[in-house]
């Protein structure tokens, strides 16, 4: 903030002064008189005033005492002459034409009172214009926001008014607007193209409480700035600029890219709002439409369209159970429930594009709810494709988690969302009551588990069970020996006992002598195919009720 030179000596104070130098376009931000020794009390771009006392029979003491006033960066040097300096040196001439310096010769009878006043008055003035051009600005990009303009309309408005080629990139450096910012040094500084981009910190632009936060790289020999877009401490984007040089930045370009910053976080504040909304409204028709048997009429047909779905197409239902591997010892940063969530949307979306499958996602804390498009009775090759490519990808970026998956018969039509979530939601409950490797179940392969489920709930089923089994169960738990799991995989392998002694690592007449144990308790015979049928059901049943009553 300032004003021209050449604006100052043409004040009416200035008629009588004689100009020594070429008018350069250097800046006046302050004027005050200077006598010798300089030190440090001249600052850049100040206007002196001097009357050359104490120098003016020297010709080196005032050489030094312009080149100090020089070196401490003065726009203009003006000398009262007439007592101490009659007239300014030609070599004091040449050497404030080779710094680019103006410098001037006053008559002793103009009083220097009447300078400061008038140039202070002219600063000021400037200043007050300068305050409220940049008020307008702001102004101009708050209402560009709140009007429901984007981050291109802002770029257009901060180019227009400061002269900066800029760019605003979200926090991802993906770019959202650009406007005359060199796209090569964008990829080079994100990484898409091959070169180097050195930070250092930038020269001084002149006082301003934007400064500390500007970061500068240079890319090729070019320079170009950045400053990090920030709501409620949260990184939002980044801002571009690149001016030609440090020096070109003026308090005017600065307050401009100040206040953008402020338009550009209201923006991207706005914007998450409302994809938060969005979001909010697509979880909650999904989750009512899986939980409740909606009819699927004009109505909500409709507003399934306005969400972006299209629910006039056969869809199957998947439900994923969400674990998280406490065990492990690995820190991957980005297991809370938002980003964990985040990511397993991501690739859902992905691999539902590379089958080119439309798909619906919602989540349930730890549940995830997904409706693909299946338009064949083949549905469970496309279910494992969809699973596999997922689960591909998830392991690499979600180490500490896992899903087990529940899904749902294929239907010859459509409009099922709640009886295909409901038949997942019980294929999910059987697979995690399983023991084995598999982490998919699919309702289809759940019959017999379905059929246990329901028997299980019969009071006089539940009699003859807890019947065959109490005193096995007892003898297990008060020898601390494990006679049910010998009986399973003794049945697993179809009463051969030297498969399944070797099973459970056990000598033949061990597990013989377990049999003889498991028959004496239950009083049923193992080789009596009704007796066997018995025990099979009854520790079935009783196994399932078990695991149930645990979760």
């Amino acid at each position: 903030m300032g004003v021209c030179v050449q604006d100052v000596v043409e004040l009416p104070v200035f008629n009588r002064a004689r100009q020594l130098t070429k008018t350069y376009p250097n800046v006046v931000e302050w004027i005050s008189v200077i006598e010798t020794p300089v030190e440090n009390f001249v600052r850049n771009r100040e206007f002196v005033l001097s009357t050359g006392v104490g120098c003016g029979q020297d010709i080196l003491a005032l050489e030094d005492y312009v080149k100090d006033v020089i070196d401490s960066g003065a726009s203009a040097l003006a000398f009262a002459t007439g007592r101490h300096i009659y007239k300014v040196p030609d070599r004091i001439i040449e050497l404030a034409e080779r710094h680019k310096v103006v410098l001037i010769e006053l008559p002793w009878e103009i009083r220097f009172a009447d300078i400061l006043q008038d140039v202070l008055r002219m600063i000021g003035d400037e200043k007050r214009t300068e305050q409220q051009k940049a008020e307008q600005i702001r102004q101009e990009l708050i209402n560009c926001v709140l009007n429901g303009k984007g981050l291109h309309e802002i770029t257009t408005i901060l180019y227009e008014h400061s002269g900066l080629p800029v760019a605003i990139s979200d926090h991802h450096k993906v770019i959202r607007a650009n406007h005359s910012f060199n796209r090569s040094l964008i990829d080079v500084l994100n990484g898409n193209k091959e070169g180097e981009a050195v930070q250092v910190t930038p020269e001084s632009f002149g006082e301003h409480p934007l400064l500390p936060y500007i970061e500068k790289y240079i890319i090729d020999s070019e320079s170009c700035y950045q400053l990090t877009i920030l709501s409620n401490h949260k990184k939002q984007g980044y801002l571009l600029f690149q001016p030609l040089s440090d020096e070109e930045l003026s308090w005017l370009q600065l307050t401009v890219l100040e206040h953008a910053l402020t338009a550009c976080a209201l923006y991207f504040v706005k914007e998450n709002a409302i994809e938060m909304t969005e979001i909010r409204l697509k979880d909650n028709f999904l989750l009512e439409l899986a939980r409740f048997d909606q009819p699927l009429d004009h109505a909500l047909l409709s507003k399934a369209q306005l969400l972006g779905y299209e629910l006039d197409r056969p869809y199957i239902c998947l439900v994923g159970q969400i674990n998280v591997k406490e065990e492990t010892t690995d820190v991957t940063p980005s297991t809370s429930l938002h980003s964990r969530n985040y990511y397993v949307q991501k690739e859902v979306n992905l691999a539902a594009d590379v089958l080119k499958r439309e798909v619906m996602t919602t989540f349930d804390g730890r549940e995830v709810i997904v409706f693909v498009e299946a338009d064949s009775p083949t549905y469970n090759e496309v279910v494992n494709q969809f699973l596999d490519y997922i689960e591909r990808r998830l392991d690499k970026l979600l180490t500490r988690v896992s899903i087990k998956w529940g899904i749902s018969c294929f239907k010859d039509g459509y409009f099922t969302f709640h009886q295909s979530y409901e038949e997942a939601k019980i294929a999910l409950q059987i697979g995690d009551n399983q023991t084995g490797d598999s982490n998919r179940t699919f309702f289809d392969d759940t019959r017999m588990n379905r059929l246990l489920m329901a028997l299980s709930q019969e009071k006089e089923v539940e009699g003859i069970v807890g019947e065959t089994l109490q005193r096995l169960i007892e003898y297990d738990e008060k020898r601390q020996t494990d006679l049910i799991h010998t009986f399973i995989v003794y049945n697993k392998y179809n009463s051969n006992v030297s498969k399944a002694a070797r099973e459970l690592n056990l000598h033949r007449q061990s597990l013989l002598h377990r049999l003889r144990n498991i028959e004496q308790l239950t009083g049923l015979s193992l080789l009596d195919a009704d007796d066997l049928f018995l025990l099979e059901l009854s520790v079935r049943l009783w196994m399932l009720k078990k695991s149930t009553a645990v979760k």
